[in-house]
């Protein structure tokens, strides 16, 4: 069995910052891709940052330049450092990862999401 915990959202202002851990356990083989997803109210679920198990990132263009996606292999761990947070970044966001729990099989994995709120 296999659990992603994320961790590190809350309440914060505009313009302030936020870091969101995720914590992979388990029957784990090894982890390829890791991201970040985030789902406001009324909206479809939307990818924010991906990192390859190679260190290659990419961002949704809402995100360029504020949020950085980083992970330790060593840990099983993904980071999410956003800063210049504004109101529309208000979401759950979503720890995903597609992890190998054998050499023949790899699923994809979610967290429990925590809530972003930015707001004055």
């Amino acid at each position: 069995q296999v659990q992603l915990v994320e961790s590190g959202g809350g309440l914060v202002q505009p313009g302030g910052s936020l870091r969101l851990s995720c914590a992979a356990s388990g029957s784990i083989f090894t982890i390829n891709g890791m991201g970040w997803y985030r789902q406001a109210p009324g909206k479809q679920r939307e990818l924010v940052a991906a990192i390859t198990s190679g260190g290659s990132t990419n961002y949704a263009d809402s995100v360029k330049g504020r949020f950085t996606i980083s992970r330790d292999n060593a840990k099983n761990m993904v980071y999410l450092q956003m800063n210049s947070l504004k109101p529309e970044d208000t979401a759950v966001y979503y720890c995903n990862a597609n992890i190998r729990t054998s050499y023949f099989k790899a699923v994809d994995y979610w967290g429990q999401g925590t809530q972003v709120t930015v707001s004055s």
